[in-house]
């Protein structure tokens, strides 16, 4: 195995590839494809009749925008010089797919918390992303550019640092390593802020499957059934109902033998379709209640479709065939500690699915609420967490080298993100005239 020092000439060596600087660079290629079309390609195997949440979901507003469009911009990130240092990507690496959630031992973790477009790429298409959702939100907020490029950088800066300090460390210590929520009241220095992320984690707390039982259930001819509220939650057909019982035997094979053990002391109510997200909306998704000693004692999972990475489009795929093993595994891979019912299968048609918890203690931040120093503050944890998932499944020493002591990527990093804010609301006015003009139908406000 190569030395220390070695791996870090490597990472050094990666700059005549692609230099710190040139990250800055935004200049979109002659022949870029058209946002739209893109998203309507991607589109072209979902569930025809969810799409026009999609869109209005995405013309809401910039940052809406850059959180369905994982597809355009890993595109445009395809189109640069990459470093070659390649690591398991998120994939989607925006400011909300981080969050908090609990681990198995019901600590409270703070850490990346979306895996759909997971799959192994450049460490800085992740970085690039997250700070571009930086710069975006900033705008979105009502921040100057200076400001918005101070978060964005700061975000760049704290990815380093983490990494920097990551590759001083031993094998096991960077497994084990993750950030518990509750360490993070000490940084906030605001009182006021400091609130507000109290408030955060005890909300967080409280998203438990019995939480969603009196939000997502009623009680109806003494039956507890899932609520209808078209089209976000319908309860499934007959012919769904019977499909999803089938998937949930396949994918009780896929978890460890403790818990299966476990998932038998549940049994199966009601399932019911769900729509989620930005982006993912038109995936086929579900969500299924189980009950446990009592009708008090819940589980909800969820199942969701998982589909081509946007990422393998341009890159190599992993060792993963299977979708949703790809999903799981990467997962499993990028997050300090995961959920303990992970599992995948095969649906009707030779679909690939991903089962879930529906919600475990999770929480995310306000970030449409926050000031230039809350986002400046946050952006930093996100970069942060970033650079522990990465570090787990790529070459932190070499990456550490290339990235060095100094703040040349940092900066670089920053004026890209500015300078695809300007894109990506070009992108946003594009689709929003596409609705305008009657060539994509979309629902406001759903």
């Amino acid at each position: 195995m190569s030395t220390p020092h070695t791996r870090a000439a490597l990472g050094k060596a990666a700059r005549k590839r692609a230099s710190r600087s040139s990250h800055g660079a935004w200049i979109p290629a002659a022949d870029r494809a058209d946002p739209v079309v893109v998203l309507e390609q991607q589109a072209a195997d979902r569930v025809a009749e969810l799409l026009p949440i999609r869109y209005g979901r995405m013309a809401a507003s910039p940052f809406a925008f850059l959180r369905g469009a994982a597809a355009v911009m890993t595109g445009d990130l395809a189109t640069q010089r990459d470093t070659g240092l390649t690591v398991q990507l998120c994939g989607d690496a925006h400011l909300l797919n981080f969050g908090l959630f609990a681990s198995p031992e019901r600590s409270l973790l703070f850490d990346v918390n979306d895996f759909d477009e997971t799959s192994p790429g450049p460490f800085e298409w992740d970085v690039k992303r997250l700070a571009a959702s930086v710069a975006v939100a900033a705008r979105d907020n009502g921040h100057t550019d200076a400001q918005a490029h101070d978060a964005a950088r700061a975000a760049a800066a704290a990815y380093r640092e983490a990494m920097r300090r990551l590759a001083g460390m031993g094998e096991l210590a960077v497994w084990y390593e993750h950030i518990d929520a509750h360490e993070l009241l000490p940084l906030i220095r605001s009182a006021r802020n400091r609130r507000r992320i109290q408030a955060t984690l005890a909300h967080a707390t409280r998203r438990t499957s019995l939480q969603a039982l009196g939000k997502l259930t009623e009680v109806a001819g003494g039956r507890r059934r899932i609520i209808h509220d078209p089209p976000l939650l319908e309860p499934a057909s007959t012919p769904d109902t019977a499909t999803v019982r089938k998937l949930f035997g396949d994918y009780r094979s896929t978890l460890a033998e403790e818990r299966r053990r476990l998932l038998d002391r549940y049994r199966f109510v009601e399932a019911a379709r769900k729509v989620v997200g930005v982006g993912s909306v038109g995936t086929r998704c579900f969500v299924v209640l189980l009950e446990g000693r009592d009708a008090d004692d819940p589980l909800f999972l969820q199942i969701k479709e998982a589909t081509r990475s946007v990422v393998e489009e341009h890159q190599p795929h992993g060792p993963y065939v299977h979708p949703g093993h790809r999903v799981v595994a990467g997962q499993r891979l990028l997050q300090a500690s995961g959920d303990i019912f992970l599992g995948w299968m095969t649906g009707p048609q030779g679909r690939a699915f991903y089962w879930r918890q529906l919600r475990d203690m999770k929480g995310s931040a306000d970030v449409a609420g926050m000031g230039p120093k809350e986002l400046r503050a946050y952006a930093r944890l996100c970069g942060t967490a970033l650079a522990r998932a990465h570090a787990r499944s790529g070459d932190r020493i070499a990456i550490a080298g290339y990235l060095g002591g100094a703040d040349t990527f940092d900066r670089a990093v920053a004026d890209f993100a500015l300078r695809y804010a300007d894109q990506n609301a070009t992108d946003h006015t594009a689709l929003r005239r596409a609705i305008s003009d009657g060539l994509i139908t979309a629902a406001p406000g759903v």
